[in-house]
């Protein structure tokens, strides 16, 4: 069996899901899941993860380590050497998210084999599908990944097919960045779609995109979920105090229904792995907690999403209180 490195969360859930956890000899320094990538050597690094700065900061501080050095990550060179991979998984998808993929590649030729690396780029749900089986294929095991895309397509037809039979289709702000704010993008617009929601400023199977406040304004969401790329529920709750402080805040239908929400971006949606049909049936709880009460936010002790708006506080203590999905 090959020896694995994976430079991405995403990348070492879809190894773990397949089974191929005891192979992986090497991971990033975001890898948290499952318990066992812990265990791992962390082959990178990225310093504005340790520095506490504000949001704005890290937007400033990302933007300009782009601009000036072409990447946010170092790799520990001396480390990957040693763990010799005989598979390499990285993504060319976003330099903010992991080591961009053409220092992956200068790098693994002048390693011993050389390793095969193994890209991962999806903007879709199915491409997310796609790269399970494309990460089972590269390591014999493409029977693993036909059983589990097949477990989790069923769990995404589940949810389409109650969500199809819903009449109100809320409008959502899937908001990726506070401050400056960003929309979603990618396969964020399609779940919300899947879960029976619309989001007008989404850009489906595109790149997010930093907007103007007043676009937000004008779309007049009913619904706005903070999925804060990188962040988990603490961490978005912090920068919803930022987004009450923006102009007219308070006319916003979300703000004045108490529809108002912090998602584990971190360990969800903003992870293109298997756990992305777990952030779909999350939105289908927050969009439609009554048709899908078992995925419905379950107040203070619910790990995945919490409720926000202030004035929604002693409703959100009492609302649902139902089992949920695997804890972290």
């Amino acid at each position: 069996m090959k020896r694995i490195v994976s430079l991405l969360p995403a990348a070492t859930e879809i190894a773990a899901a397949l089974g191929l956890m005891d192979h992986v000899v090497g991971v990033s320094h975001e890898c948290d899941f499952p318990r066992e990538a812990n265990d791992r050597p962390r082959v990178t690094d990225c310093p504005v993860h340790n520095a506490g700065l504000t949001s704005e900061e890290v937007d400033e501080w990302v933007r300009g380590s782009l601009r000036e050095n072409g990447t946010i990550y170092t790799i520990d060179e001396p480390l990957l050497r040693s763990l010799q991979p005989d598979v390499i998984l990285t993504q060319r998808l976003c330099d903010v998210c992991a080591v961009g993929y053409g220092t992956v590649a200068r790098l693994t030729e002048s390693l011993p084999g050389p390793p095969r690396v193994v890209n991962l780029e999806p903007s879709s749900l199915l491409d997310i599908f796609d790269d399970v089986r494309r990460v089972a294929e590269v390591c014999d095991v493409p029977e693993r990944a036909d059983k589990l895309v097949a477990k989790l397509s069923q769990r995404v037809e589940r949810v389409q097919h109650r969500a199809s039979r819903i009449a109100n289709r809320p409008r959502c702000f899937l908001m990726e960045w506070v401050d400056p704010p960003f929309c979603s993008g990618h396969w964020g617009p399609e779940l919300l779609e899947i879960a029976g929601g619309h989001d007008p400023l989404g850009r489906k199977h595109l790149p997010s995109v930093q907007i103007e406040w007043k676009q937000v304004l004008d779309a007049r969401p009913e619904i706005i979920i903070l999925a804060l790329c990188g962040y988990n529920i603490s961490r978005a709750s912090r920068d919803y105090e930022l987004l009450r402080q923006l102009p007219c805040f308070d006319s916003l239908p979300a703000s004045r229904r108490g529809e108002i929400y912090a998602v584990d971006a971190s360990a969800y949606f903003a992870r293109p792995g298997p756990r992305i049909v777990d952030s779909l049936e999350i939105l289908a709880g927050i969009l439609h907690p009554q048709e899908f009460r078992e995925f419905a936010p379950r107040g203070p002790e619910d790990w995945r999403v919490a409720r926000l708006n202030r004035q929604a506080a002693q409703t959100q203590r009492t609302h649902h209180q139902l089992p949920g999905g695997l804890k972290r």
